[in-house]
């Protein structure tokens, strides 16, 4: 029998906190080996490719996570064109967990909330092991919508906010933001109007938007200050990554292959030898980058399937265990 959970049942049982707790372990995995973490495949519509023309794209993403012994896979898009017009989120995903030993299916689950709840975590963990010994931080932050939210309730988690400048194209977006998180931020929010404010005085420069202009300009970048591009597609130039004194990423071959990292590597300027480390490596204290504040770094958790079965997981026992979810048997087995 497979479970199948609603989405309200999932939200139920987990939130931020069980998010960052989970991807901190879970990129210790990574580092330790007992995570196993295939590069995503990535299914075109219209995303880059002419055809089909849906302006956006699927990714499976497979993972085995040693600590839980548990497999599973997300299957998870974005879509701007028809889903746009309807009024949807960008984000629609769902998550297969099956038992690694039998082979059987486990639970079918929403995979949105995941994916937003974790990749918010995945900054947050990587901002914990880059910053060392930081009770606070003052933070960039370019867009205002759902990852906007998500990535600053982990990082609060973590650490303090003494300063988060938020700059987003539409300008209502980032007062609701504002209101949305005065609760949440220990500091001061502050709005921007110039796109360059938001890299001055901070330690970390975030974006998460849906643009393709490469706005995010190298000479706007400070010494001492690490940048995470986390938008679908390529916000920042090609000199803001080539002038970076190391590159942190959450999985070498994926970060090569998609985002940020994709154009420079599809023209050989970029190899697996320019990546200086991974987040699963500095979690385990496998490497060390040392002072980092005179450095500018490059931050780039592409989104890894692991973090997501992982996560799902825990919603999964919690869901069991309160007597949650219908069964169905789809397979016969």
């Amino acid at each position: 029998m497979t479970k199948v959970f609603t989405i309200d049942e999932l939200k139920s049982v987990i939130n931020m906190k069980d998010a960052v707790e989970s991807v901190d372990r879970t990129f210790k995995g990574f580092g330790e080996g007992t995570v196993i973490n295939p590069t995503k495949v990535t299914l075109d519509l219209g995303e880059s490719a002419p055809y089909p023309p849906y302006d956006g794209f699927f990714n499976a993403m497979p993972a085995y996570i040693g600590y839980q012994d548990s497999a599973g896979i997300k299957w998870v898009g974005g879509i701007l064109g028809e889903r746009q017009k309807a009024g949807l989120p960008f984000i629609s995903g769902m998550i297969l967990l099956a038992n690694p030993r039998l082979g059987t299916f486990k639970a079918v689950m929403d995979g949105a909330y995941i994916t937003n709840l974790r990749t918010g975590a995945q900054t947050a963990i990587a901002l914990k092991y880059l910053f060392k010994g930081r009770k606070s931080l003052n933070i960039g932050l370019y867009g205002a919508g759902m990852q906007g939210h998500t990535q600053t309730e982990a990082i609060s988690e973590v650490f303090g906010i003494d300063k988060l400048y938020v700059y987003d194209v539409y300008r209502p977006a980032a007062d609701k933001f504002k209101e949305d998180l005065a609760s949440t931020v220990t500091g001061e929010i502050i709005v921007c109007d110039d796109p360059k404010t938001p890299t001055e005085d901070v330690d970390a420069i975030i974006t998460v938007t849906q643009a393709r202009d490469s706005f995010l300009k190298a000479q706007w970048i400070n010494p001492g200050t690490v940048v995470f591009p986390m938008g679908s597609y390529k916000e920042t130039e090609d000199e803001v990554i080539l002038q970076s004194d190391a590159i942190v990423v959450d999985h070498v071959g994926q970060a090569l292959h998609r985002g940020a990292l994709k154009s420079l590597a599809d023209a050989g300027k970029l190899t697996p030898e320019s990546i200086t480390t991974t987040i699963g490596e500095l979690a385990v204290g496998a490497f060390d980058l040392g002072d980092i504040s005179q450095k500018r770094i490059l931050c780039l958790p592409i989104g890894t399937g692991a973090l997501d079965v992982a996560l799902a997981g825990i919603a999964y026992d919690r869901m069991v265990e309160k007597g949650m979810g219908v069964n169905l048997d789809i397979t016969g087995e």
